[in-house]
């Protein structure tokens, strides 16, 4: 065991030390929106993913620095995407035909109808507009018409796919919208509490996960840059670079649409590339952070530790503290301070690890709860104590039996019953001469059993095995009547008594009367006797009823002849 305790104490040493240093090792590290959901036809026609992903990770920053690097992502991040809109525009006013056949041609062949009405109702309302009068009023009716019917019709040729630029003209004006309510409403959380182990350990692992993301977003912002920068040198690539003299005008529109897209990409790939470097001092202000957690979780580690090796030490020092005390009461001395130093220290480690309660209704409840596991047996011995001196309780002087030991009632306490310990009752009955103690919560947990009762009345039991030759019935019947006699009065009052309780509970009536048995023993035949005596007189009337027993069995044995015999002049005189 010494062993034990030395290696025990050595390594929680060293671990100790261990965590120290790791404290103050990564001490320097203490020191330093809104998402939305794209729709269906947002995430066919443009990729918003690192705008997502930038609003998505723009709620988990919770330092200054962390909100800056933020701020600075989903600026770029929209300000990339509104280049794809602007780029997803322009190829599809490039790609923009007519169609040639099917519900489509028809739909295109409407609207440029509706097209040509509108126009001709506005000239219309304005040639009367200074006329005034009923056929204005028509006329404006009409163009609202015509204005409508027109809309409705470019609304499901977008909607079947015919008219990409309207989606995207719709999708520009949504992110517009929605860019202006995130920059009055970006709202960052606040740092996640490190008071305790516990919240420091969970942010730790947080925070290893959001690392992890603004890795990924980084990588993702790298390979965005690389795919549109072979989109930029591809295009670039077909671009000539001199366009020939003899160029068509569509032809230099064409060539101007596609330096316009040249120019977009370059500054996508610009704002990808700073993107994955914002990701990546971001991730490097998360990093400190997480340090930073870490520095607290050692610190909190080393406390642990401490107060363990404390506790060790503290053991150890109380061994020999106490060696010279007096040995009766050294080893209780000694576990009581065993006791107080583990709870101390699970206390002690529960505050680091939890903290303390902040409310009080939960201080309250934690001191009831505690105070009740600790105080439980003297609380369910001062009930018992009611229960004692209660009718069917017991009395100084009662005979009783608790928990085995039997013995007289010398004191009843608020807590305690003390007993004067009496030896077997089959025996002696003589006290011991020890005082035994036991908690009142024996009246409330346990049963014990009361000799004292009315007439303090007992059953006592004498066995005696009968000498060979005799007639074992003859020397029954010469018992029974010694018995009888002896225990005839007690016998009598016994039931009486026991009359009155089994009036008063309704029980079936006992009898008082003595029992003799013939049993087969080992030597023999054995005759047991069994009798009603009060508590005090039964060694008494005991020792009475064995000397006359006595008596009978060293009779010499008889035939039932002689024993006619012997009667018969005995009759005569």
């Amino acid at each position: 065991m010494k062993v034990f305790r030395s290696l025990l104490g050595g390594t929680l040493a060293v671990v100790l030390a261990a965590s120290v240093a790791a404290y103050y090792w990564t001490r320097d590290s203490a020191g330093s929106a809104r998402s939305r959901n794209p729709s269906a036809a947002d995430e066919a026609l443009v990729d918003t993913s690192q705008l997502q992903r930038a609003v998505s990770l723009a709620s988990l920053a919770a330092t200054r620095d962390e909100q800056a690097q933020a701020r600075e992502a989903w600026q770029l991040a929209d300000h990339e995407l509104d280049l794809t809109y602007a780029a997803a525009l322009r190829e599809a006013e490039a790609q923009a035909a007519a169609p040639t056949a099917g519900p489509l041609r028809q739909l295109s062949d409407r609207i440029a109808d509706l097209k040509l009405r509108v126009d001709a109702d506005q000239k219309r309302v304005d040639a009367l507009g200074a006329a005034g009068g009923d056929d204005l009023d028509r006329a404006q009716a009409q163009l609202t018409l015509d204005q409508d019917e027109l809309d409705d019709a470019q609304q499901d040729l977008a909607r079947d796919g015919g008219d990409k630029r309207e989606q995207l003209a719709r999708l520009l004006q949504e992110h517009a919208s929605s860019d202006k309510v995130a920059d009055q409403d970006m709202k960052f959380p606040s740092p996640a509490p490190t008071g305790t182990m516990r919240e420091q350990v969970s942010a730790w692992l947080a925070m290893g996960d959001y690392e992890g993301q603004l890795q990924a977003a980084a990588q993702a912002a790298t390979a965005q840059a690389l795919a549109l920068l072979n989109q930029h040198n591809a295009l670039e690539r077909q671009v000539p670079a001199q366009p020939d003299a003899s160029a068509s005008t569509a032809r230099l529109k064409q060539l101007a649409g596609q330096r316009k897209d040249l120019s977009s990409l370059d500054e996508r790939i610009q704002d990808t590339r700073q993107l994955a470097t914002v990701y990546q001092r971001w991730s490097g202000v998360a990093e400190t952070r997480r340090r930073a957690v870490l520095h607290l979780l050692l610190g909190s580690l080393a406390a642990i530790l401490g107060i363990l090796l404390a506790t060790v030490l503290l053991n150890q020092a109380t061994r020999h503290l106490f060696h010279a005390a007096d040995r009766r009461r050294l080893h209780q001395l000694r576990l009581i301070v065993r006791i107080a130093l583990q709870v101390a220290a699970v206390l002690a480690i529960l505050l680091v690890i939890f903290g303390p309660p902040t409310q009080l209704s939960t201080i309250i409840g934690l001191v009831t709860a505690g105070l009740t596991v600790v105080m439980k047996d003297f609380i369910v011995a001062f009930f018992g104590w009611f229960t004692l001196m209660g009718k069917n309780g017991i009395r100084v002087g009662d005979w009783v039996e608790i928990e085995g030991v039997s013995g007289e009632v010398i004191e009843i306490g608020v807590f305690k019953t003390v007993l004067l310990e009496l030896g077997n009752w089959t025996e002696t009955g003589h006290p011991t001469g020890r005082r035994v103690a036991f908690s009142n919560s024996f009246a409330m947990e346990r049963h014990y059993f009361n000799f004292s009762t009315g007439g303090q009345w007992l059953w006592d039991e004498i066995r005696a095995t009968l000498p060979p030759g005799g007639d074992p019935y003859e020397m029954a019947r010469k018992i029974r009547e010694i018995v009888d006699k002896a225990t005839e009065a007690d016998a009598g009052e016994a039931a009486k008594d026991w009359e009155r309780v089994t009036r008063q509970y309704g029980a079936r009536e006992f009898s008082a009367k003595p029992a003799v048995e013939l049993r087969p023993g080992t030597m023999g035949l054995d005759v047991v006797v069994r009798y009603i005596t009060r508590a005090q007189q039964r060694n008494a009337v005991k020792t009475k009823v064995f000397d006359e027993m006595v008596e009978v069995l060293r009779q010499p044995a008889m035939s039932p002849k002689q024993d006619a015999a012997e009667q018969l002049p005995q009759n005569r005189r």
